[in-house]
């Protein structure tokens, strides 16, 4: 931080405190290791006293704690190591898009394309781009944690900013701002399943009608709303906060083949290399669309799924997001280094390649540890007994209207810091809330709305969100010292603001009973 700052707010205060805090935390891979013991202690003692809840969604099964500390707990705990590393999400995601990126980046095309962009764009709106680019990036499902915080990094160290800004940003936009997007994307289909086997308990009929684009009006608004917040706090909060970046010696070396003067006029072999590179992205896209966009495509989806938009959205081809990125970054990063003659042979490429995989030797340590304590943490149930908790604590309260949106939304929140994954949290509660809400006159597709924004808003700020550690191993490349005091004080104000600002727009959206999706009201 900028030790040359001025006065601060109350606000600013509160966030050093969260920072001070955090940061006396042990280095991220001895918390998450921690973490795991943790969690194995706390399943022997609630697994010890017979703790149990009704699984709502599993027709009333009763879920009990595991013990992880008994014989056949122990054995697990032996058996799955090797599976929880391999098996943790964003492990094979973050290593294969980055053999991608590496190749783009350390053959020169991400920084000429960088400097491009911000020779053309405004620069007052480069902060507001970024937290566009990361919102639509949920269309790609996960690919966007991967690429734009590290090339938002990159963008602000190019404009002599700081680069976590420029990180935080992206990260904002891509996390935060999840569950909102112009298009619709795998997220949509998967709550809208749930919702309607959830309706279905109260009115069968209903939740055939339920559809994939249920959320779709709402959530297109929502990208304005919260690209207009992202930049506001980014503004107006976290960069004055970070003042100024100086680089180190080491840093300097490190960043060597990166543009850390600033931005510079395009050079004549590099405009050359990036209209060939981008030839090559316009063909590949093109090639790409040939696999699913026209009828018998070998990687549509089948006709019998529903509309046009169905067999796009589940599909093979949607499912293969991140392979077909990675592609779509190696192929125009091949092509700038052969035209720019970065890249004279395959040595070369192999040695960026190794380059990158040697660059990520920080993030496959955390993937290890953070993926025992996430394996742990769902094979011992104590999320699902927390969520369930958390749920009857709600019903217990009595709260109806607008006091129960936000107390819904609250409890979300909540939950979210407990059970990272979307689909695990909602199958968890549709049951609960969506037959309550309808009991009291509130439409499935309004309570799937309100999940969404509290889902989305707090996840940059738990260690259980399974990108947090490729987050913290990116924006260690600027500052070693970081830990995740720092990075949860940084996105903090995202979290605040967004859930704030989307909480109140999906209030005022449902007093005024406007449609949140083709036929989906909010009251029912």
């Amino acid at each position: 931080m900028d030790e040359s700052k001025k006065k601060q707010g109350l606000f600013q205060k509160f966030l050093d405190f969260v920072e001070w805090l955090g940061n006396k935390l042990p280095h991220p891979v001895t918390l998450f290791a921690l973490l795991a013991v943790l969690t194995l202690v706390l399943s022997s003692i609630f697994g010890i006293l017979g703790i149990s809840v009704t699984h709502p969604g599993e027709g009333n099964e009763t879920v009990t704690v595991n013990n992880l500390l008994n014989a056949e707990g122990i054995s697990y705990i032996f058996e799955s190591m090797t599976d929880n590393f391999i098996n943790f999400a964003p492990l094979g995601v973050v290593l294969l898009t980055m053999l991608g990126i590496g190749v783009a980046e350390r053959s020169g095309l991400i920084g000429a394309a960088l400097k491009a962009f911000v020779l053309s764009i405004p620069k007052n709106l480069i902060t507001a781009g970024l937290v566009f680019a990361g919102i639509m990036s949920s269309v790609a499902s996960d690919a966007g944690y991967v690429v734009l915080p590290p090339l938002g990094a990159l963008l602000y160290l190019a404009l002599g900013r700081h680069p976590l800004a420029g990180l935080a940003a992206a990260f904002a936009g891509v996390s935060a701002g999840f569950s909102a997007n112009l298009l619709l994307s795998g997220t949509d289909v998967m709550l809208a399943e749930l919702t309607s086997a959830a309706a279905a308990v109260i009115d069968p009929a209903y939740a055939d009608s339920i559809n994939v684009a249920m959320n779709w009006y709402f959530i297109i608004v929502s990208v304005f709303l919260l690209t207009f917040v992202g930049w506001f706090v980014s503004a107006k909060i976290v960069e004055p906060r970070l003042g100024s970046f100086k680089m180190s010696k080491e840093q300097e070396e490190e960043l060597s083949g990166e543009d850390v003067d600033g931005i510079q006029t395009l050079q004549p072999v590099e405009k050359k290399g990036l209209i060939w590179a981008l030839i090559s992205v316009i063909i590949g896209l093109g090639l790409a669309a040939l696999l699913v966009v026209l009828p018998n495509s070998p990687m549509r989806g089948s006709d019998d799924i529903g509309s046009y938009m169905d067999t796009i959205i589940q599909s093979p081809f949607m499912s293969s997001l991140v392979p077909i990125i990675a592609i779509l970054f190696f192929i125009p990063g091949l092509v700038y280094g052969l035209v720019t003659k970065s890249i004279k042979n395959d040595k070369d490429v192999a040695n960026q390649m190794t380059d990158t995989m040697a660059s990520m030797g920080m993030f496959i340590v955390l993937a290890f540890a953070a993926g025992q304590f996430v394996a742990y943490f769902t094979e011992s149930n104590l999320g699902l007994v927390i969520g369930v908790y958390g749920a009857q604590l709600l019903d217990s309260l009595s709260l109806t209207g607008v006091p129960l949106l936000i107390g819904f939304m609250l409890v979300t929140a909540l939950i979210n810091l407990f059970i990272g994954s979307a689909s695990a949290k909602w199958a968890l509660m549709a049951p609960i809330f969506v037959p309550i809400l309808m009991q009291l006159g509130y439409s499935p597709e309004l309570t799937t709305m309100a999940y969404r924004v509290a889902d989305s808003s707090t996840n940059i700020i738990t260690p259980l969100m399974t990108y947090f550690a490729i987050i913290i191993a990116f924006a260690q490349k600027y500052d070693k010292n970081i830990g995740i005091g720092t990075l949860i004080s940084v996105m903090l104000p995202y979290s605040i603001f967004f859930f704030v600002f989307w909480a109140v727009m999906l209030i005022v959206w449902s007093l005024l009973g406007l449609p949140l999706g083709p036929d989906s009201p909010v009251h029912y």
